[in-house]
Protein backbone atom coordinates (compact mmCIF):
# COMPACT_ATOMS: atom_id res chain seq x y z
CA UNK A 1 0.00 0.00 0.00
CA UNK A 2 1.56 3.29 -1.14
CA UNK A 3 2.03 6.16 1.42
CA UNK A 4 -1.30 8.73 -0.08
CA UNK A 5 -3.06 5.17 0.71
CA UNK A 6 -2.08 4.44 4.17
CA UNK A 7 -2.95 8.06 5.24
CA UNK A 8 -6.12 7.73 3.85
CA UNK A 9 -6.47 4.59 6.05
CA UNK A 10 -5.31 6.25 9.20
CA UNK A 11 -7.88 8.92 8.67
CA UNK A 12 -11.08 6.98 8.28
CA UNK A 13 -13.16 6.19 11.02
CA UNK A 14 -10.34 7.78 13.64
CA UNK A 15 -11.84 11.28 13.87
CA UNK A 16 -10.79 14.13 16.23
CA UNK A 17 -13.79 15.70 17.85
CA UNK A 18 -14.34 19.24 18.57
CA UNK A 19 -14.24 20.00 22.38
CA UNK A 20 -18.06 21.75 21.33
CA UNK A 21 -19.11 17.85 19.97
CA UNK A 22 -17.40 16.65 23.02
CA UNK A 23 -19.29 18.82 25.07
CA UNK A 24 -22.34 18.02 23.38
CA UNK A 25 -22.39 14.56 23.48
CA UNK A 26 -21.34 15.35 27.22
CA UNK A 27 -24.39 17.37 27.73
CA UNK A 28 -26.62 14.16 26.88
CA UNK A 29 -25.21 12.50 30.10
CA UNK A 30 -25.53 15.54 32.27
CA UNK A 31 -29.58 15.52 31.28
CA UNK A 32 -29.80 11.57 32.01
CA UNK A 33 -27.87 12.03 35.56
CA UNK A 34 -30.18 14.98 36.51
CA UNK A 35 -33.81 12.96 35.37
CA UNK A 36 -32.24 9.01 36.28
CA UNK A 37 -29.83 9.88 39.38
CA UNK A 38 -32.24 11.92 40.92
CA UNK A 39 -34.68 8.05 40.45
CA UNK A 40 -31.93 5.86 41.85
CA UNK A 41 -30.72 7.94 44.39
CA UNK A 42 -33.70 8.89 45.99
CA UNK A 43 -36.91 6.96 44.99
CA UNK A 44 -36.54 4.59 47.14
CA UNK A 45 -36.54 7.13 50.18
CA UNK A 46 -39.57 8.90 48.61
CA UNK A 47 -41.25 5.68 48.40
CA UNK A 48 -40.75 4.72 52.18
CA UNK A 49 -40.83 7.95 54.15
CA UNK A 50 -43.26 10.31 51.95
CA UNK A 51 -45.10 8.37 49.35
CA UNK A 52 -45.72 5.90 52.20
CA UNK A 53 -45.33 2.26 50.60
CA UNK A 54 -43.57 -0.53 52.74
CA UNK A 55 -39.82 -0.93 52.07
CA UNK A 56 -40.16 -4.71 51.34
CA UNK A 57 -42.97 -3.64 48.58
CA UNK A 58 -40.67 -1.20 47.16
CA UNK A 59 -37.62 -3.50 47.20
CA UNK A 60 -40.01 -6.18 45.35
CA UNK A 61 -41.63 -3.46 42.75
CA UNK A 62 -37.70 -2.49 41.95
CA UNK A 63 -37.02 -6.08 41.18
CA UNK A 64 -40.21 -6.23 38.83
CA UNK A 65 -39.07 -3.36 36.79
CA UNK A 66 -35.62 -4.48 36.36
CA UNK A 67 -37.35 -7.85 34.89
CA UNK A 68 -39.23 -5.83 32.47
CA UNK A 69 -35.94 -4.12 31.27
CA UNK A 70 -34.76 -7.59 30.87
CA UNK A 71 -37.24 -8.16 28.08
CA UNK A 72 -37.11 -4.56 26.83
CA UNK A 73 -33.54 -3.61 26.46
CA UNK A 74 -32.95 -6.31 23.81
CA UNK A 75 -36.20 -4.76 21.51
CA UNK A 76 -34.67 -1.41 21.87
CA UNK A 77 -31.39 -2.60 20.73
CA UNK A 78 -31.81 -4.16 17.91
CA UNK A 79 -35.17 -1.31 16.87
CA UNK A 80 -32.59 1.36 17.16
CA UNK A 81 -29.98 -0.48 14.89
CA UNK A 82 -31.91 -1.82 12.09
CA UNK A 83 -33.48 1.96 11.21
CA UNK A 84 -31.91 4.92 10.06
CA UNK A 85 -34.03 7.68 10.86
CA UNK A 86 -33.86 10.78 9.22
CA UNK A 87 -32.73 12.93 12.46
CA UNK A 88 -30.00 10.47 12.59
CA UNK A 89 -29.29 6.57 13.78
CA UNK A 90 -29.00 7.41 17.28
CA UNK A 91 -29.54 10.88 17.96
CA UNK A 92 -33.09 11.31 17.46
CA UNK A 93 -34.15 8.97 20.56
CA UNK A 94 -32.58 11.72 22.48
CA UNK A 95 -35.41 13.56 21.12
CA UNK A 96 -38.20 11.33 20.80
CA UNK A 97 -37.61 9.22 23.87
CA UNK A 98 -36.55 12.53 25.91
CA UNK A 99 -39.99 14.17 26.03
CA UNK A 100 -42.53 11.79 26.78
CA UNK A 101 -39.25 11.12 29.45
CA UNK A 102 -39.32 14.06 31.16
CA UNK A 103 -43.23 13.80 31.46
CA UNK A 104 -43.05 10.52 33.69
CA UNK A 105 -39.90 11.20 35.75
CA UNK A 106 -42.11 14.53 37.03
CA UNK A 107 -45.22 11.70 37.67
CA UNK A 108 -43.28 9.50 39.29
CA UNK A 109 -42.45 11.94 42.58
CA UNK A 110 -45.93 13.38 42.27
CA UNK A 111 -47.79 12.53 45.88
CA UNK A 112 -51.42 12.54 44.25
CA UNK A 113 -52.41 8.93 45.26
CA UNK A 114 -50.39 8.40 47.96
CA UNK A 115 -49.21 5.15 48.93
CA UNK A 116 -51.28 3.13 46.18
CA UNK A 117 -48.78 0.51 44.79
CA UNK A 118 -50.77 0.57 41.54
CA UNK A 119 -49.86 4.26 40.58
CA UNK A 120 -45.69 3.62 41.86
CA UNK A 121 -45.81 0.52 39.45
CA UNK A 122 -47.32 2.50 36.65
CA UNK A 123 -45.20 5.80 36.43
CA UNK A 124 -41.73 4.08 37.64
CA UNK A 125 -42.02 1.40 34.87
CA UNK A 126 -43.47 3.28 32.09
CA UNK A 127 -40.56 5.56 33.66
CA UNK A 128 -37.75 2.96 32.93
CA UNK A 129 -38.81 1.77 29.56
CA UNK A 130 -38.93 5.45 28.67
CA UNK A 131 -35.37 5.94 29.71
CA UNK A 132 -34.00 2.87 28.11
CA UNK A 133 -35.17 4.09 25.10
CA UNK A 134 -33.11 7.41 25.44
CA UNK A 135 -30.36 5.59 27.05
CA UNK A 136 -29.24 2.70 24.36
CA UNK A 137 -29.26 4.86 21.81
CA UNK A 138 -26.98 7.28 23.63
CA UNK A 139 -24.50 4.90 24.39
CA UNK A 140 -24.53 4.00 20.90
CA UNK A 141 -23.88 7.17 19.96
CA UNK A 142 -20.92 7.05 21.67
CA UNK A 143 -19.52 4.13 19.46
CA UNK A 144 -20.82 6.14 16.22
CA UNK A 145 -18.90 8.99 16.83
CA UNK A 146 -14.92 7.84 16.49
CA UNK A 147 -12.70 4.73 16.44
CA UNK A 148 -9.94 6.69 17.84
CA UNK A 149 -9.12 5.20 21.60
CA UNK A 150 -7.38 8.12 22.56
CA UNK A 151 -10.47 9.98 21.29
CA UNK A 152 -12.63 7.73 22.79
CA UNK A 153 -10.57 8.03 26.46
CA UNK A 154 -11.36 12.40 25.94
CA UNK A 155 -14.49 12.01 24.77
CA UNK A 156 -15.52 9.65 27.73
CA UNK A 157 -13.48 12.21 30.22
CA UNK A 158 -15.27 14.64 29.13
CA UNK A 159 -18.66 12.75 29.25
CA UNK A 160 -18.11 11.74 32.82
CA UNK A 161 -17.12 15.30 33.98
CA UNK A 162 -20.79 16.76 32.74
CA UNK A 163 -22.32 13.59 34.14
CA UNK A 164 -20.74 14.27 37.50
CA UNK A 165 -22.26 18.08 37.42
CA UNK A 166 -25.24 16.41 36.83
CA UNK A 167 -24.65 14.08 39.92
CA UNK A 168 -23.39 17.26 42.30
CA UNK A 169 -26.49 19.04 41.21
CA UNK A 170 -28.26 15.56 42.52
CA UNK A 171 -26.26 14.82 45.44
CA UNK A 172 -25.82 18.44 46.00
CA UNK A 173 -28.57 20.29 44.95
CA UNK A 174 -31.88 17.78 45.61
CA UNK A 175 -31.88 17.59 49.35
CA UNK A 176 -30.92 21.41 49.40
CA UNK A 177 -33.81 22.34 47.70
CA UNK A 178 -36.37 20.14 49.38
CA UNK A 179 -35.11 20.36 52.68
CA UNK A 180 -35.85 24.49 51.50
CA UNK A 181 -39.28 23.96 49.94
CA UNK A 182 -40.24 21.43 52.98
CA UNK A 183 -42.02 22.19 56.00
CA UNK A 184 -40.06 22.54 58.89
CA UNK A 185 -37.31 22.31 56.42
CA UNK A 186 -38.24 18.44 56.53
CA UNK A 187 -38.16 16.41 53.47
CA UNK A 188 -39.20 12.65 54.87
CA UNK A 189 -42.55 13.67 55.81
CA UNK A 190 -45.48 13.17 53.56
CA UNK A 191 -46.14 17.19 54.40
CA UNK A 192 -43.00 17.60 52.08
CA UNK A 193 -44.29 15.69 48.99
CA UNK A 194 -45.13 18.98 46.81
CA UNK A 195 -41.26 19.69 47.56
CA UNK A 196 -40.07 16.84 45.87
CA UNK A 197 -42.78 17.35 42.90
CA UNK A 198 -41.27 20.57 41.93
CA UNK A 199 -37.76 19.83 42.04
CA UNK A 200 -38.22 16.83 39.97
CA UNK A 201 -40.18 19.01 37.63
CA UNK A 202 -37.14 21.85 37.50
CA UNK A 203 -34.34 18.93 36.99
CA UNK A 204 -36.31 17.26 34.46
CA UNK A 205 -37.23 20.40 32.50
CA UNK A 206 -33.28 21.34 32.69
CA UNK A 207 -32.86 17.47 31.42
CA UNK A 208 -34.99 17.38 28.65
CA UNK A 209 -33.10 21.06 27.36
CA UNK A 210 -29.40 19.12 27.73
CA UNK A 211 -30.53 16.01 25.61
CA UNK A 212 -32.00 18.56 22.76
CA UNK A 213 -28.92 20.02 22.97
CA UNK A 214 -26.76 16.77 23.10
CA UNK A 215 -29.15 15.78 19.35
CA UNK A 216 -27.64 19.41 17.93
CA UNK A 217 -24.07 19.24 18.17
CA UNK A 218 -23.59 15.52 17.71
CA UNK A 219 -23.43 13.26 14.48
CA UNK A 220 -23.02 9.62 13.50
CA UNK A 221 -19.88 9.08 11.82
CA UNK A 222 -18.90 5.00 12.50
CA UNK A 223 -22.18 3.34 11.81
CA UNK A 224 -23.19 -0.33 10.67
CA UNK A 225 -22.92 -0.81 6.75
CA UNK A 226 -26.39 -0.49 5.35
CA UNK A 227 -26.09 -3.76 3.59
CA UNK A 228 -26.09 -5.56 7.16
CA UNK A 229 -28.63 -3.49 8.77
CA UNK A 230 -31.65 -6.28 7.43
CA UNK A 231 -29.47 -8.90 9.16
CA UNK A 232 -30.08 -7.48 12.73
CA UNK A 233 -32.31 -9.66 15.05
CA UNK A 234 -33.27 -9.45 18.74
CA UNK A 235 -31.45 -12.77 19.40
CA UNK A 236 -28.02 -10.75 18.59
CA UNK A 237 -28.22 -9.80 22.17
CA UNK A 238 -27.86 -13.12 22.99
CA UNK A 239 -25.20 -14.07 20.02
CA UNK A 240 -23.14 -11.45 20.95
CA UNK A 241 -22.99 -12.16 24.39
CA UNK A 242 -21.99 -15.91 24.03
CA UNK A 243 -19.18 -15.10 21.31
CA UNK A 244 -17.68 -11.84 22.79
CA UNK A 245 -15.75 -12.60 26.05
CA UNK A 246 -14.57 -8.85 26.47
CA UNK A 247 -17.80 -7.99 26.48
CA UNK A 248 -18.91 -10.17 28.85
CA UNK A 249 -16.41 -8.88 31.36
CA UNK A 250 -17.33 -5.63 30.48
CA UNK A 251 -21.08 -6.91 31.43
CA UNK A 252 -19.98 -8.04 34.86
CA UNK A 253 -17.96 -5.09 35.50
CA UNK A 254 -21.14 -3.40 34.98
CA UNK A 255 -23.55 -4.99 37.25
CA UNK A 256 -21.08 -5.20 40.42
CA UNK A 257 -20.03 -1.60 39.58
CA UNK A 258 -23.19 -0.22 39.70
CA UNK A 259 -24.83 -2.07 42.19
CA UNK A 260 -21.86 -0.91 44.64
CA UNK A 261 -22.81 2.61 43.25
CA UNK A 262 -26.73 2.43 43.58
CA UNK A 263 -26.51 0.44 46.96
CA UNK A 264 -24.82 3.15 48.24
CA UNK A 265 -26.26 6.14 46.76
CA UNK A 266 -29.68 4.73 47.96
CA UNK A 267 -28.36 4.44 51.61
CA UNK A 268 -26.86 7.49 52.17
CA UNK A 269 -29.84 9.89 53.40
CA UNK A 270 -30.83 7.02 55.60
CA UNK A 271 -27.13 6.94 56.89
CA UNK A 272 -26.91 10.97 57.44
CA UNK A 273 -30.23 11.25 59.05
CA UNK A 274 -30.32 8.07 61.42
CA UNK A 275 -26.51 6.79 61.82
CA UNK A 276 -24.79 10.12 62.20
CA UNK A 277 -27.84 12.13 62.96
CA UNK A 278 -27.08 15.40 60.77
CA UNK A 279 -29.83 15.55 57.97
CA UNK A 280 -28.57 19.00 57.53
CA UNK A 281 -25.55 18.26 56.39
CA UNK A 282 -26.47 15.34 53.79
CA UNK A 283 -25.79 17.73 51.04
CA UNK A 284 -22.29 18.33 51.49
CA UNK A 285 -21.81 14.43 51.92
CA UNK A 286 -23.39 14.33 48.60
CA UNK A 287 -21.87 16.69 46.93
CA UNK A 288 -18.17 15.16 47.97
CA UNK A 289 -19.31 12.03 45.98
CA UNK A 290 -19.36 14.22 42.86
CA UNK A 291 -16.24 16.77 43.33
CA UNK A 292 -13.16 14.74 43.00
CA UNK A 293 -14.17 13.93 39.02
CA UNK A 294 -13.60 17.67 38.58
CA UNK A 295 -10.27 17.21 39.91
CA UNK A 296 -9.49 13.70 38.64
CA UNK A 297 -11.38 13.08 35.32
CA UNK A 298 -9.31 15.55 33.14
CA UNK A 299 -6.17 13.62 34.36
CA UNK A 300 -7.86 10.19 32.94
CA UNK A 301 -6.13 10.19 29.62
CA UNK A 302 -2.89 11.35 31.18
CA UNK A 303 -3.08 8.42 33.78
CA UNK A 304 -4.42 5.97 31.07
CA UNK A 305 -1.27 6.65 29.18
CA UNK A 306 1.14 6.40 32.31
CA UNK A 307 0.18 3.20 33.84
CA UNK A 308 -2.44 1.69 31.28
CA UNK A 309 -6.19 1.06 31.55
CA UNK A 310 -6.27 -2.43 34.04
CA UNK A 311 -3.41 -0.27 36.48
CA UNK A 312 -5.77 2.85 36.53
CA UNK A 313 -8.92 -0.04 37.31
CA UNK A 314 -6.76 -1.70 40.33
CA UNK A 315 -5.57 1.80 41.53
CA UNK A 316 -8.60 3.45 41.75
CA UNK A 317 -10.33 0.99 43.30
CA UNK A 318 -7.94 -0.20 45.94
CA UNK A 319 -8.25 3.86 46.74
CA UNK A 320 -12.12 3.45 46.90
CA UNK A 321 -12.17 0.57 49.43
CA UNK A 322 -9.07 2.01 51.29
CA UNK A 323 -12.30 5.34 51.67
CA UNK A 324 -14.86 3.12 52.56
CA UNK A 325 -12.72 1.15 55.26
CA UNK A 326 -12.19 4.67 56.99
CA UNK A 327 -16.03 5.53 56.43
CA UNK A 328 -16.73 2.47 58.83
CA UNK A 329 -14.09 2.62 61.68
CA UNK A 330 -15.41 6.35 61.57
CA UNK A 331 -19.05 5.49 62.04
CA UNK A 332 -18.61 2.86 64.47
CA UNK A 333 -16.95 5.36 66.80
CA UNK A 334 -18.88 7.44 68.74
CA UNK A 335 -15.84 10.13 69.32
CA UNK A 336 -15.15 9.84 65.84
CA UNK A 337 -18.30 10.20 64.05
CA UNK A 338 -19.37 13.15 66.15
CA UNK A 339 -16.52 14.79 63.74
CA UNK A 340 -17.77 15.68 60.15
CA UNK A 341 -14.85 16.89 58.81
CA UNK A 342 -13.55 12.67 59.38
CA UNK A 343 -16.37 11.61 57.36
CA UNK A 344 -16.22 14.14 54.75
CA UNK A 345 -12.27 13.16 54.32
CA UNK A 346 -13.38 9.35 54.06
CA UNK A 347 -16.58 10.23 51.57
CA UNK A 348 -13.96 12.13 49.50
CA UNK A 349 -11.07 9.46 49.11
CA UNK A 350 -14.25 6.79 49.03
CA UNK A 351 -15.75 9.11 45.99
CA UNK A 352 -11.97 9.48 44.09
CA UNK A 353 -11.54 5.58 43.51
CA UNK A 354 -15.33 5.32 42.36
CA UNK A 355 -15.38 7.97 39.89
CA UNK A 356 -12.49 7.36 37.83
CA UNK A 357 -12.75 3.20 37.84
CA UNK A 358 -16.48 3.51 37.12
CA UNK A 359 -16.02 6.97 34.78
CA UNK A 360 -13.48 5.04 32.39
CA UNK A 361 -15.35 1.84 32.20
CA UNK A 362 -18.02 3.74 29.93
CA UNK A 363 -14.55 4.11 26.91
CA UNK A 364 -14.16 0.44 26.84
CA UNK A 365 -17.98 -0.24 25.30
CA UNK A 366 -17.20 1.02 21.92
CA UNK A 367 -14.01 -1.34 22.54
CA UNK A 368 -16.48 -4.62 22.93
CA UNK A 369 -18.48 -2.58 20.42
CA UNK A 370 -15.56 -2.78 17.17
CA UNK A 371 -14.12 -6.11 18.59
CA UNK A 372 -17.76 -7.76 17.70
CA UNK A 373 -17.98 -5.83 14.67
CA UNK A 374 -14.45 -7.13 13.71
CA UNK A 375 -15.57 -10.96 14.26
CA UNK A 376 -18.96 -10.65 12.87
CA UNK A 377 -18.83 -7.76 10.34
CA UNK A 378 -21.73 -6.21 12.07
CA UNK A 379 -21.71 -3.02 14.32
CA UNK A 380 -24.44 -3.88 16.35
CA UNK A 381 -23.76 -0.53 18.75
CA UNK A 382 -27.83 -0.22 19.95
CA UNK A 383 -27.90 -4.51 20.57
CA UNK A 384 -23.97 -4.16 22.68
CA UNK A 385 -25.38 -0.87 24.65
CA UNK A 386 -28.91 -2.67 25.22
CA UNK A 387 -27.13 -5.61 26.97
CA UNK A 388 -24.80 -3.27 29.01
CA UNK A 389 -27.94 -1.75 30.00
CA UNK A 390 -29.60 -4.78 31.36
CA UNK A 391 -26.35 -5.52 33.14
CA UNK A 392 -26.57 -1.89 34.84
CA UNK A 393 -30.31 -1.74 35.41
CA UNK A 394 -29.59 -5.14 36.76
CA UNK A 395 -26.91 -3.07 39.52
CA UNK A 396 -29.54 -0.48 39.58
CA UNK A 397 -32.25 -3.08 40.87
CA UNK A 398 -29.71 -4.36 43.47
CA UNK A 399 -29.09 -0.70 44.82
CA UNK A 400 -33.47 -0.70 45.44
CA UNK A 401 -33.94 -4.03 46.27
CA UNK A 402 -30.94 -4.66 48.39
CA UNK A 403 -31.64 -1.77 50.90
CA UNK A 404 -34.91 -2.54 50.88
CA UNK A 405 -34.76 -5.80 51.83
CA UNK A 406 -31.80 -4.91 54.58
CA UNK A 407 -34.11 -2.43 56.01
CA UNK A 408 -36.90 -4.62 56.19
CA UNK A 409 -35.18 -7.48 57.86
CA UNK A 410 -33.46 -4.86 60.28
CA UNK A 411 -36.29 -3.76 61.37
CA UNK A 412 -36.20 -0.10 60.12
CA UNK A 413 -39.26 2.05 60.80
CA UNK A 414 -39.77 5.33 58.97
CA UNK A 415 -42.09 6.84 61.42
CA UNK A 416 -39.52 7.18 64.46
CA UNK A 417 -36.97 9.24 64.40
CA UNK A 418 -33.96 7.01 66.40
CA UNK A 419 -33.58 3.70 64.95
CA UNK A 420 -33.16 0.20 66.40
CA UNK A 421 -29.12 0.04 66.65
CA UNK A 422 -29.86 -3.36 64.26
CA UNK A 423 -31.40 -1.06 61.68
CA UNK A 424 -28.33 1.71 62.31
CA UNK A 425 -25.99 -1.54 61.84
CA UNK A 426 -28.22 -2.37 58.51
CA UNK A 427 -27.72 1.06 57.21
CA UNK A 428 -24.27 1.12 57.43
CA UNK A 429 -23.54 -2.46 55.84
CA UNK A 430 -25.28 -0.55 53.01
CA UNK A 431 -23.17 2.51 52.87
CA UNK A 432 -20.42 0.70 53.54
CA UNK A 433 -19.54 -3.10 54.21
CA UNK A 434 -22.05 -4.23 50.80
CA UNK A 435 -20.05 -1.85 48.44
CA UNK A 436 -16.78 -2.86 49.16
CA UNK A 437 -17.41 -6.18 48.72
CA UNK A 438 -18.64 -5.41 45.26
CA UNK A 439 -15.68 -3.16 44.54
CA UNK A 440 -13.53 -6.22 45.07
CA UNK A 441 -15.51 -8.59 43.04
CA UNK A 442 -15.02 -5.55 40.51
CA UNK A 443 -11.44 -5.77 40.58
CA UNK A 444 -11.82 -9.63 40.18
CA UNK A 445 -13.39 -9.15 36.83
CA UNK A 446 -11.79 -6.76 34.93
CA UNK A 447 -8.68 -8.13 35.58
CA UNK A 448 -9.97 -10.77 32.96
CA UNK A 449 -10.36 -7.61 30.30
CA UNK A 450 -8.24 -8.46 27.61
CA UNK A 451 -8.54 -5.86 25.21
CA UNK A 452 -5.15 -3.72 25.46
CA UNK A 453 -5.02 -0.47 23.53
CA UNK A 454 -2.57 -1.61 20.82
CA UNK A 455 -5.20 -5.22 20.31
CA UNK A 456 -8.13 -2.82 19.82
CA UNK A 457 -5.58 -0.52 17.81
CA UNK A 458 -5.34 -2.98 15.30
CA UNK A 459 -8.71 -4.82 15.26
CA UNK A 460 -9.94 -0.87 14.30
CA UNK A 461 -7.74 -0.69 11.73
CA UNK A 462 -8.23 -4.39 10.35
CA UNK A 463 -11.73 -3.50 10.53
CA UNK A 464 -11.46 0.24 8.16
CA UNK A 465 -9.51 -1.47 5.68
CA UNK A 466 -11.53 -3.96 5.05
CA UNK A 467 -14.21 -1.18 4.21
CA UNK A 468 -11.09 0.75 2.19
CA UNK A 469 -10.50 -2.22 0.00
CA UNK A 470 -14.08 -3.15 -0.81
Amino acid sequence: MDIKTESELNSKGFYKLSWIARIGFGAGDLAQNLIYQTVATYLLFFYTNVFGIDPAAAAFMFLIVRLVDVLWDPFVGAFVDKRNPKLGKYRSYLVLGGIPLTGLAILTFWNGFSGQLWYAYVTYVTLSLLYTLVNVPYGALNASLTRDTDEITVLTSTRMFMANIGGLAVQFGVPILIQHMSPNNDWSKPAASSAWFIVMSIYSVVGLLLLIYCFTQTKERVVMDSDKIDTVKYSDLFTEFVRNKPLRVLAFFFITAFAMMAVGNSASAYYMQYNIGRQDALPIFNALGSIPAFIFLPLVPVIKRTIGKKRLFYVFLTIAIIGMAMLYFISVSPTLKSELWLIYVAQFIKSTGVIVATGYMWALVPEVISYGEWKTGKRISGVVNALTGIFFKAGFAMGGVIPGIVLSITNFNADIEKQAPSAENGILWLVVIIPAILLALSMFIISKYELEDDKIDAINREIESRHFNK
